[in-house]
């Protein structure tokens, strides 16, 4: 299969994800920059974390508007497999490709740590080999992961299962105590209606290599890898 990895001016997580794709999954893989006009003839796309335009205005709100984008979108539209992590969940809301927003952390600071996860639907291409439930470690560093939306949009997120990840405590326990950053319901990772793009906050490219002291990231990549070979 075949990831191509969307670069913009303040992407600093760009070398994670391709460092995951290309040497721990032994895909292929292509850098493409935020002001190229055609996407590389990707399986996957990644919209990797950092901050886009220095965050200028909101995060994420500037990316929107390069000429990538309107590639990325159509991809998606399409059917195309899009994951946003970090920015690029931020990226995706701003796109409207994904409903709601990511407002500033609760606590009005950054957050950089290890978090625990839980898996709430296993039945989507990001998520298909995962335990449904299961509890994952997932690193998280942001200062605008506190996602929000209106009730309605809430109940239609519940409705059609569009809830992926939720932040929890080591033992699954999904609380107010586990929530990181005062996100609705400790919602960490989202999709679409349709399935095929995925937002998420926590970071799985920094928690894949052995040399992090944990791969539980590593189960996004292979349900994605699994999803597009099978």
């Amino acid at each position: 299969m075949k990831y191509n990895i969307i670069i913009f001016p303040g992407s600093n997580c760009d070398y994670d994800a391709y460092f995951v794709t290309k040497n721990l999954m032994g895909d292929e893989v292509e850098y493409v920059w935020h002001k190229d006009a055609e996407l590389k003839n990707p399986d996957c796309i990644i919209i990797p974390g950092g901050f886009s335009y220095g965050d200028y205005l909101r995060a994420g709100a500037i990316a929107k508007f390069s000429p990538v984008m309107k590639e990325v979108i159509s991809f998606a539209k399409k059917g195309g497999l899009v994951i946003g992590i970090c920015n690029g969940f931020q990226v995706l809301t701003e796109t409207e490709l994904l409903p709601g927003a990511l407002l500033q952390n609760r606590s009005l600071l950054f957050i950089c740590k290890h978090q625990y996860v839980k898996a709430v639907n296993t039945s989507t291409p990001f998520t298909h080999t995962i335990e449904q439930n299961r509890i994952l470690d997932i690193p998280i560093a942001h200062n605008e992961g506190n996602y929000f939306i209106d009730p309605d949009g809430l109940k239609s997120l519940q409705d059609n299962r569009q809830i992926i990840f939720q932040y929890c405590d080591k033992k699954g326990i999904v609380e107010d105590s586990s929530n990181p950053n005062g996100s609705l319901l400790n919602i960490a990772g989202i999709i679409n209606k349709k399935g095929n793009v995925l937002g998420m906050m926590p970071h799985p490219e920094r928690s894949s290599d052995p040399v992090c002291g944990v791969t539980d990231g590593q189960q996004i990549f292979i349900s994605i890898k699994n999803y597009i070979e099978k």
